[in-house]
């Protein structure tokens, strides 16, 4: 016999979770499977404990820089072993957070392994042994990714890390090579910097975050060499000759070939969706480079089995596995109103010295696309706030359409810029045009008045610069 459920979630990730909980609200009978830990990799190896990190190494970057505000520390110090203790103890608070949301909402949460059995059954294992057999009409997989590994760079757990090693350092690097400069590679390249490793970033294509606006990209890699970081573009590692000690690194440029000798080599090179072992093949599902392929609302090829988050491609960030997850329950539940998600709309944040935010096309996108464009750009230097913050490195950049006045994107790089990004996103959610923010009013003094003079200055109009 099978316990039944209205749905069954296999996943108990930010997609996971946020959908178990929304269903729940609206009256269905909901269970969880996860084979881990609740909250994901996101809220366990992920988007917290690596915030919690660069915290500490944000701190610690202010004690050596006190005296442009007038403060002196002696002896500053720091023990890596509390740090990680910190960062893990934040998880571990969050995760159990998770587990009493989902009790609050009667949602039923079952430890192990979900598999897709065919006619809307889950078997649920653990150990290699029989949980329980669940039966819904209604199931979704948020079953997240993983690491990407590349031949010959295979993790080892000590001399070569992916981001879970990375969050837990035994003692911290002399040095380290990160390969990869996306959000990931860049948070961990700022941590370890800013905590005293040398710090070499190699990258495949021709500029660090490439898929930021490129002027915001070249502000970063001025700001990460002026940092002391090796930065190393259109490059490629061809391989690593291991000692007991540390990893000597064939990276190849367009300079030719040269050997990194490092402590420790940092894979970044992107995630795999976890699509396997989970029983796709006993279903009509189809894939697209790993990643299972739905429609607008979610849906797979099987009837009544959905997708989302990560498992479904990019981007491949937790909020919008949430709002996926949302979107998909309201939708089998009949509500009104629910929208298709835009992820024109979906915001990225970086949150690595100094932060990156953005959402929306770039200028070089917006080009693409035969918009005319109208561009505005306000420096930090020009800010009252960033000025007595000592944060003046930085620029809020925005986009419009010339004939409509629409928002078509905004980049933004320096202090806070994460909790920034929100008024453009906003903006562009409502379809804001540049009339609207031009009358919004900007509390002062505030980093966000930023926003409003970027706006002003792509249609002349700059007060403060």
């Amino acid at each position: 016999m099978s316990k039944s459920f209205d749905i069954v979630i296999i996943g108990g990730g930010p997609g996971g979770y946020v959908a178990a909980i929304r269903a729940a609200q609206l009256g269905m009978n909901v269970a969880v499977v996860e084979a881990q830990h609740l909250g994901g990799i996101c809220l366990n190896w992920g988007c917290i404990p690596t915030k919690a990190l660069l915290r500490s190494s944000e701190i610690y970057h202010m004690l050596h820089n006190l005296d442009e505000f007038g403060l002196s520390a002696k002896d500053v110090s720091f023990d890596i072993k509390k740090i990680v203790k910190r960062s893990r103890g934040i998880a571990g608070q969050l995760s159990g957070g998770i587990a009493h949301l989902l009790k609050k909402n009667k949602v039923t949460v079952f430890d192990g392994w979900g598999t897709l059995q065919g006619g809307g059954k889950v078997v649920v294992e653990k150990d290699g042994k029989l949980i329980e057999i669940l039966s819904a009409k209604h199931i979704i997989v948020a079953t997240g990714a993983r690491a990407r590994v590349l031949p010959g760079i295979e993790p080892d757990k000590k001399l070569v890390w992916t981001y879970k090693e990375a969050m837990v350092p035994e003692e911290m690097p002399k040095s380290l090579l990160v390969i990869g400069s996306g959000a990931i590679g860049i948070e961990f390249a700022s941590f370890y910097r800013s905590m005293g490793a040398e710090v070499t970033v190699v990258e495949v294509m021709d500029r660090v975050l490439p898929v930021e606006d490129a002027e915001i990209s070249a502000l970063a890699h001025k700001a990460f060499k002026k940092q002391g970081m090796n930065i190393l573009t259109n490059a490629k590692v061809l391989k690593l000759d291991k000692s007991k000690t540390n990893v000597k690194v064939t990276v190849e440029t367009a300079k030719g070939k040269q050997e990194i000798t490092v402590d420790v080599v940092i894979s970044a090179v992107g995630i795999v969706a976890n699509t396997e072992n989970i029983g796709l093949e006993k279903t009509k599902i189809k894939l697209d480079r790993g990643h299972i392929i739905t429609n607008e609302w979610l849906e797979t090829d099987e009837k009544g089995i959905y997708a989302i988050g990560d498992v479904t491609g990019a981007p491949w960030l937790a909020h919008k596995a949430s709002h996926e997850g949302i979107i998909c329950v309201e939708k089998i539940a009949g509500q009104k109103g629910v929208h298709p998600l835009n992820k024109s709309n979906i915001p990225g944040c970086t949150y690595c010295h100094p932060q990156i935010a953005s959402v929306g096309m770039t200028e070089q996108a917006a080009k693409d696309q035969g918009y005319k464009i109208k561009v505005g750009r306000f420096p930090f230097i020009g800010n009252g706030k960033a000025v007595a913050l000592g944060e003046t490195d930085g620029l809020v950049k925005t986009i419009f359409d010339e004939k409509t006045g629409e928002l078509l994107g905004a980049h933004m790089i320096g202090a806070e810029v994460t909790e920034m990004i929100q008024g453009y996103v906003v903006a562009k959610t409502m379809e804001t045009t540049e009339a609207e923010l031009m009358h919004t009013i900007f509390p002062h003094p505030t980093l966000s008045e930023m926003m409003h003079e970027s706006v002003l200055d792509a249609y002349g109009k700059v007060i403060h610069f």
